[in-house]
């Protein structure tokens, strides 16, 4: 999932210090739910027809929820390569605000029974966090890589498409006991269903984000505090165990197989089931890494390349504008900064000069 490890409602002195149905659905909080939703998309269409009749929208949808009337729209549907090709499911404008309430409202519970190395959609995390993090789980199990240090990675077998949504409703029971919030959020919820199964997360959707993580920190608490393994990161649907020697990454392998399908209804992809020695390099969010440096990972730095020039020649036929083509540039060099490309760094600038005044 095409994550942004922001969270909105945050920042802005919102947040939620009641938790009751009322406090969540007051006029004032489905406003701020408005003013952080808009950001950076008020040139969308669907916002731009919303915003026309704004204080009539936003009344109706405070009313429907005041009244327990609100019910969710259907989905848009289309496809986007983030590299991967992956199918999204756009909610409209009006839902997409109760999402926001949700999500900040969820957040405000949950995070703090996240465990540290948790990374993906958290304030203070994301990927660099992530990767730095991983750095110093290898540097402790290799005794400062003077010892064999073994990593085992696993990724969820189409985790999105196959979270229990009686599952999760029974993991949100555990924290919420109003009745009213948690019909909201079972609207939401079953607003959307894998093949016509009570399973399925859309992505697109910003609770999503938070339900991944909800969900998955049972994984996380299984891993850390039963079997007490302490070298572990995980990001979204993707993690990572750290050791000293591989027969004991294979020992726990089949304990944590059976709690995700036990406890959670999921399964590993037996394709993605990698492991590594730190000597070799570790793939991980987009960086390799091995002992005392950090470098780009090979498809990403190819794809950087053909994505830059991509953008220099939208921007030479007026597709973009200079803005646009500078902020995708630095996103790019940013990319770069955290990992040993000084080399790198300096072909992609010159390509980027050349490129553009050729």
């Amino acid at each position: 999932m095409g994550c942004r490890d922001v969270v909105h409602g945050f920042g802005c002195g919102y947040m939620i210090t009641s938790y009751t149905y009322e406090s969540l659905i007051t006029r004032e909080k489905v406003y701020q739910a408005w003013s952080e939703f808009k950001k950076g998309k008020e040139q969308k269409i669907d916002v731009q027809l919303f915003k026309r009749n704004l204080e009539d929208n936003l009344y109706v949808l405070e009313e429907e929820l005041r009244r327990k009337t609100y019910t969710h729209g259907g989905y848009a549907s289309f496809y986007v390569n983030d590299p991967k090709r992956r199918h999204i499911h756009k909610a409209p404008v009006r839902d997409r605000l109760v999402h926001h309430l949700l999500y900040t409202y969820l957040y405000s519970i949950f995070d703090r029974t996240f465990i540290y190395d948790s990374y993906s959609c958290r304030l203070e995390k994301g990927t660099h966090k992530g990767v730095q993090r991983l750095i110093t789980f290898a540097r402790k199990a290799s005794k400062n890589y003077t010892k064999p240090c073994i990593s085992l990675q696993c990724d969820i077998q189409k985790f999105f498409a196959n979270v229990d949504h009686t599952i999760l409703l029974s993991i949100l029971k555990k924290k919420i006991q109003d009745q009213d919030i948690l019909h909201l959020l079972s609207i939401i919820l079953f607003s959307f269903q894998e093949n016509g199964s009570q399973k399925g997360i859309p992505l697109g959707n910003l609770t999503s984000q938070i339900f991944a993580n909800i969900y998955l920190n049972e994984l996380d608490q299984f891993i850390k505090h039963d079997l007490r393994i302490q070298h572990y990161i995980r990001y979204a649907d993707d993690f990572i165990i750290i050791a000293d020697c591989k027969e004991y990454l294979e020992r726990i392998l089949p304990e944590i197989r059976r709690f995700l399908t036990d406890g959670l209804a999921l399964t590993l992809h037996p394709k993605k089931i990698k492991y590594r020695s730190i000597y070799w390099g570790i793939d991980f969010l987009g960086y390799i890494v091995l002992p005392h440096y950090t470098l780009p990972r090979t498809k990403t730095r190819n794809r950087l390349f053909n994505k830059v020039h991509e953008k220099v020649m939208l921007y030479k036929r007026q597709g973009i504008s200079k803005n646009s083509l500078e902020q995708t540039m630095q996103s790019y060099l940013g990319y770069l900064s955290h990992a040993n490309s000084f080399k790198l760094t300096n072909i992609l600038k010159n390509q980027y000069w050349f490129w553009l005044n050729e």
